[in-house]
């Protein structure tokens, strides 16, 4: 943390996570409190971050807010939530006094968030994004706590965020939601084999936002109310017995078939909402082609509300798989860049898998394959030169 001329500053960076068993409904809007509990793999920094710079000074007038360089809405609620949060716990901490060596917590906050990848790719930004501000906000007050429950309080699924490897998401029973926590299931270590692959077919804004989408469902689909109660509870413990013994098979047909359920219930909901697109269908085949050539679950499919699929593989299927993906959907003009992220070996392939598998190729339809595995959670950035404000607590220029 640096501290000068009554400046304080801290830096963190936070993950981007993939549910594989869906969150989909909150019970609370206000304290989001979800339906049911969820899993979900938290993805490498190295490919998918956030970056955060939470500075306190007392020659600040105003709390502000930058994201991706612009100018943010400080005010909004969720953003709000959290400062009041973690501001509390600061205070609590402090027994309701003020330490006079502890950072004032009068003083206004200056901060500044940058992602890099796509905001509107539709990969978990805002579960990225949440985390990592309350990380920060956490490091620059002294808090060590449990911060999950503060994190939940901007995104439900930012709560997931704060812990790398496989991560579960309580639903709890108390109104208050102080048992609505992330608990880490197993760490990114546990099962070095696996990968994931991010094909992005869309950049764009999704037509339907997740929170309205999801109370939508809430009020009008009975599918989601059973799939909470019933459905769910099973899968959870199912999904966390594959994870622990480390059975790709069991791993990867519960991911696709819960990825399909959480859409079946969009389309249960009235209006139906239309998350997956004509390509994210066109990959949901191609994966069950190749599955049905090999005669075993070698990729599994989970999509999130948005058309990028995530591919869960082991490592000895990447270089493979992602030459069927080439194949399927030839890159328009970007070849060089089509594959992104860790690198993937070459695969030549057998005649007999291109005509079983490699049936109607769509020219263009994926933009780019980023390939990554899981991952750590939040980190502290120790390097002063990366922080995003400089000394005036102003965003740096980004030369």
């Amino acid at each position: 943390m640096a501290a000068e001329r009554g400046l304080a500053m801290a830096t963190c960076t936070a993950p981007v996570n993939i549910a594989v068993i869906k969150y989909w409904g909150k019970r609370d809007t206000d304290l989001i409190l979800p339906i049911n509990s969820s899993l979900s793999v938290t993805l490498h920094q190295d490919q998918l971050k956030t970056t955060t710079t939470a500075a306190a000074s007392r020659d600040f007038t105003e709390d502000r807010l930058w994201l991706n360089g612009k100018e943010a809405d400080v005010g909004h609620p969720r953003v709000q939530a959290c400062l009041r949060e973690v501001r509390r716990l600061a205070r609590k901490r402090r027994g309701g006094g003020e330490d006079t060596a502890a950072l004032s917590l009068s003083y206004k906050i200056h901060i500044a968030s940058e992602n890099n990848f796509p905001t509107a790719a539709g990969l978990a930004s805002s579960a990225a994004g949440y985390a990592c501000l309350v990380s920060a906000l956490a490091r620059l007050y002294g808090l060590e706590e449990e911060l999950s429950e503060v994190a939940r309080r901007g995104s439900g699924s930012a709560c997931r965020s704060m812990f790398g490897g496989f991560v579960q998401w309580q639903r709890g029973e108390r109104p208050d939601g102080t048992d609505s926590l992330a608990l880490q299931v197993a760490p990114e270590t546990h099962w070095p084999e696996l990968r994931v692959l991010v094909l992005v077919v869309s950049g764009e804004k999704k037509p339907v936002g997740s929170t309205a989408g999801m109370q939508t469902s809430v009020e009008t689909s009975p599918l989601l109310k059973h799939r909470a109660e019933v459905v769910v509870p099973e899968r959870l413990a199912q999904m966390m017995r594959h994870i622990r013994d480390r059975d790709f098979e069991g791993f990867g047909q519960l991911a696709m078939r819960d990825s399909n359920q959480f859409h079946a219930t969009c389309l249960d909901t009235f209006p139906p909402i239309f998350y997956l697109t004509d390509v994210s269908r066109h990959i949901i085949a191609l994966a069950h082609r190749y599955n049905a050539h090999h005669g075993h679950t070698k990729v599994a499919y989970t999509f999130d509300a948005g058309p990028n699929a995530v591919i869960f593989a082991l490592a000895d299927t990447v270089a493979e798989f992602v030459e069927v993906v080439r194949r399927s959907f030839p890159p328009a003009t970007n070849g060089d860049q089509f594959v992104r992220g860790l690198p993937v070996g070459s695969a030549a392939l057998s005649p007999g898998l291109v005509s079983a598998v490699v049936t109607e190729p769509v020219p263009g339809a994926v933009q780019y394959i980023l390939h990554t595995k899981p991952g750590p959670g939040p980190q502290l950035v120790d390097d002063p030169s990366q922080h995003l404000l400089g000394a005036d607590g102003l965003p740096r220029s980004r030369a």
